[in-house]
């Protein structure tokens, strides 16, 4: 059965997409710990991301230095990083932009609005 991750890939299940290449696929976190909270998953399903073929793990390390580089231009602070692995049978690492309000494992509720407004901001052509 394909993850959560695959069927966004898919297109079965709806995101704020930001990033997409042929190797990799980068969309706002539903939720988020900050604004901007991004996962960056590589299009090849694997549950550990230690698994991935040597190829598509360099990808997925390529695309989230790419995007964190772009995060902080766009929103002018530095990019967190966390491979967790337990929530999602899918390999991914969380992209986060450090906010000084930030709380360990709290996640915000934004509207939809908020989301459409995050994703424009961040959206890597």
């Amino acid at each position: 059965m394909p993850s959560i991750f695959t069927k966004i890939i898919n297109g079965e299940i709806p995101c704020y997409k930001i990033y997409e290449d042929d190797k990799t696929f980068a969309f706002l976190d539903i939720h988020p710990e900050s604004k901007g909270h991004t996962l960056v998953i590589p299009k090849t399903e694997v549950d550990k991301i230690y698994d991935l073929e040597d190829e598509d793990y360099a990808a997925l390390m390529s695309t989230a230095k790419k995007l964190s580089k772009h995060m902080e231009t766009k929103l002018g602070a530095r990019t967190l990083w966390k491979v967790v692995g337990t929530d999602v049978p899918h390999a991914h690492i969380h992209l986060m932009p450090l906010d000084p309000n930030w709380q360990y494992g709290k996640t915000l509720d934004l509207t939809p609005d908020e989301f459409e407004e995050i994703r424009a901001k961040l959206c890597y052509n």
